[in-house]
């Protein structure tokens, strides 16, 4: 992430605030206990980064209609245009990755990184 946390900072983004608004906009409506699973961020700093990204127009809550206890997260299009206003920025940092470690060794360690995530569950 140092490559990238410079280029957040422009956007006064943190890496953590990056993962959850990008999840979100992958995913749709979630959760937050699926947000810290997908993000690998702890509960407590999740629940700090929500009320910052609520602040911020970033995202929605809103009740679950099945289940009155849960809290339903939605990404806003704020949230969606600083998306869009990093991610040329974040490709050519992933294009320069590429061209300096090879397509297929990234592709390699991202793979192996998902296993490693996964032997929790």
């Amino acid at each position: 992430m140092g490559h990238f946390r410079p280029m957040l900072a422009l956007h006064d983004v943190t890496e953590q605030q990056w993962r959850v608004i990008r999840i979100l906009a992958e995913a749709g409506t979630l959760d937050a206990s699926e947000i810290v699973d997908r993000a690998f961020i702890l509960a407590p700093s999740l629940t700090r980064i929500i009320r910052s990204l609520e602040e911020r127009g970033f995202i929605t809550k809103s009740k679950d209609a099945q289940d009155g206890r849960r809290i339903l997260l939605q990404i806003t299009p704020a949230a969606l245009k600083i998306i869009n206003e990093v991610s040329p920025d974040s490709r050519a940092i992933y294009t320069a990755l590429e061209q300096r470690f090879g397509r297929e060794r990234i592709e390699t360690l991202l793979d192996m990184l998902d296993e490693l995530a996964t032997l929790n569950k």
